[in-house]
């Protein structure tokens, strides 16, 4: 799958691996029993009576939701846990790692530079990184619209978003995946990385378009769409909050 992040200035872009995955049907598993059905534990949004779909909704983006696995809300699982220090459970694997299963891995650089590098403008490097370490450049943040300089001096300024996050994923069934699986998905360059400003990232945290949308009311519908896909791509459940801010942004 094509990096879609580092083209992002070419238009809305649906993940092509989103799209193949129409008319599967997504399936989670329950951390705490394994025997227990999705059923048992999401409240399934009822299917009989969906919000009517917009006639003039972005093509593929009907086909993207309907290879969903729409909820109400996602539940509380417990055991989500990011730190890797002694005794804790580094559940998606030490941070911006370069040893994972996926495009970028094991190129000598960490994910996070891999991003920054791909994703700035006007980059300069480090001498004798082998143009890894980025110590500046210049990002067009899609979340806020602004342009915004980024420098080792001030590295909280442009931070790396995971669209999907890692907490929501947790709840949404990446609890029930491999160690290996879930760092690959921590650090999808291709899919699930987003250089932004650091601010809305923060802002942003742990929430899905359901609760937060970027200020930049321009990349709304681009960002939903990506959110949705990368959903589609790791089988991960959404919400029907989730749905309908795309529906909504996608159709003005």
């Amino acid at each position: 799958m094509a990096n879609k992040f580092r083209a992002l200035a070419g238009g809305s872009i649906l993940a092509a691996a989103a799209l193949a995955l129409v008319g599967q049907q997504s399936v989670l598993a329950v951390v705490t029993d394994m025997n227990t059905t999705l059923a048992d534990v999401f409240t399934v949004a009822d299917t009989e009576e969906p919000a009517p779909a917009p006639t003039d909704a972005p093509p593929g983006l009907d086909q993207l939701i309907a290879a969903l696995t729409v909820v109400d809300e996602l539940p509380t699982v417990p055991g989500y846990d990011r730190d890797c220090g002694k005794g804790n459970g580094c559940v998606f694997g030490t941070s911006w790692t370069d040893n994972y299963t996926g495009p970028d891995s094991h190129n000598g650089c960490d994910t996070r530079n891999d991003i920054l590098r791909t994703q700035l403008i006007d980059v300069r490097y480090k001498p004798n990184t082998h143009d890894c370490k980025v110590i500046s450049g210049t990002l067009n943040d899609h979340y806020t619209g602004t342009t915004i300089a980024f420098s080792t001096e001030k590295p909280s300024a442009v931070q790396v978003d995971h669209v999907y996050p890692l907490a929501r994923g947790w709840r949404a069934g990446a609890a029930t995946w491999t160690p290996e699986q879930r760092v690959a998905f921590a650090n999808d360059t291709a899919s699930n990385l987003l250089a932004s400003e650091g601010k809305a990232n923060q802002a942003k945290s742990d929430q899905g378009p359901d609760t937060w949308l970027p200020p930049n009311t321009a990349f709304r519908c681009e960002y939903a769409q990506n959110y949705l896909a990368v959903a589609a791509k790791y089988h991960l459940a959404v919400t029907v909050g989730d749905v309908d801010a795309a529906r909504r942004e996608c159709t003005r």
